[in-house]
């Protein structure tokens, strides 16, 4: 059964082709550059671009998997959580497909597939587990019984990781996107140079917060007339500790109050180095079983879509056109 996946809920219009068997056909992204010269992603310039980058992706992606339209058994749209415009426009464009070419169509909860695309690697899930959603927009703890069947645990009561990583990135005048930037200066800093916040470690229960840090940060910055490129490097280092050590310390406090054996990471913060690492490390220290996404599948993807809508699919699920979109809300259980 090949599916087609596609991701729209950002800035990145990206298509895959999936078939269980032989796993991925193709999968390609149209990244929105323009969004640099703002410092973030503008959302009506997201929903514009993607209408502009659909088609033609979707004619490519055809071309390098070898395949046509008629080859496709169903369809994977994120409808949400997202960009309202940004989803609308993939959610339109995928009902337009189901239409043209007769096939079911399949709302993706775009949390639920990254926490699929660690199946891209080959291996289906290990439950059950936890698994830390961090990226731009998330950060949460969630409990995976099976696929299709979520709790969740934890998640930022107000700024999510990689939220922090761009704002950080902006006041150091480092560009956008923060995470990778900050990532690279900080290889020439020293992480312990300056005791930036770890918010809610020492309190219960498994939420997490990052605007403190984005404070310590700015006050840090706004306290010295002029950084030198040490010192920019330093802070970059400093608070990329100070987020890495929250979340790897709150991941496996999880795990181990959930007695699971198994910790995986989804999301484009999961490409992160020193995070990679630390949690690896902390993972093989408390005797866990430790698991993280191919890099290209960190970030926003059309092939986790289609990993995904494969599993619904065979489920015997079909949304039809009645299909909407939801700007917010966490992984419904469905199995």
């Amino acid at each position: 059964m090949i599916v087609l996946g596609i991701e729209t809920s950002c800035d990145d219009t990206s298509l895959a082709l999936y078939d269980r068997e032989r796993g991925i056909l193709a999968n390609l992204t149209a990244s929105q550059l323009i969004h640099e010269a703002y410092g973030g992603v503008v959302p009506e310039i997201a929903s514009r671009q993607h209408m502009r980058a659909l088609l033609p992706v979707y004619d490519a992606l055809l071309e390098k998997a070898g395949v046509t339209g008629a080859d496709i058994s169903g369809i994977g749209v994120s409808n949400g959580p997202g960009l309202v415009g940004s989803l609308l426009v993939g959610v339109g464009f995928a009902k337009s497909l189901a239409i043209g070419l007769g096939k079911p169509i399949v709302g993706v909860h775009h949390i639920e597939a990254h926490v699929i695309s660690n199946e891209l690697a080959g291996e289906p899930l290990q439950c059950p587990a936890i698994v830390l959603i961090v990226s731009g927009g998330h950060t949460a703890l969630y409990r995976v019984e099976r696929v299709g069947r979520y709790e969740l645990i934890g998640q930022t009561r107000d700024d999510a990781a990689g939220e922090a990583f761009d704002k950080i990135a902006k006041l150091l005048g480092l560009g956008f996107p923060g995470g990778p930037v900050v990532q690279r200066v900080a290889e020439k800093g020293n992480a312990k140079a300056i005791a930036f916040p770890r918010a809610m470690l020492d309190r219960g229960g498994f939420d997490f917060s990052f605007s403190g840090l984005k404070t310590a940060v700015r006050q840090h910055v706004d306290a010295r007339a002029e950084l030198g490129a040490q010192q920019v490097a330093d802070i970059a280092a400093s608070a990329q500790a100070a987020i890495v050590d929250v979340l790897v310390e709150r991941t496996i406090t999880c795990a181990r109050a959930n007695s699971v054996a198994h910790v995986y990471m989804a999301g484009g913060v999961a490409a992160n180095g020193p995070l990679r690492a630390a949690m690896q490390t902390a993972c093989e220290k408390a005797g866990i079983s430790y698991h993280a996404p191919l890099l290209q599948y960190c970030t926003d993807n059309g092939a986790m879509v289609a990993a995904t809508a494969e599993h619904l699919l065979a489920a015997g699920r079909n949304d039809g056109l009645s299909l909407d979109v939801f700007t917010r809300g966490p992984i419904k259980s469905w199995s």
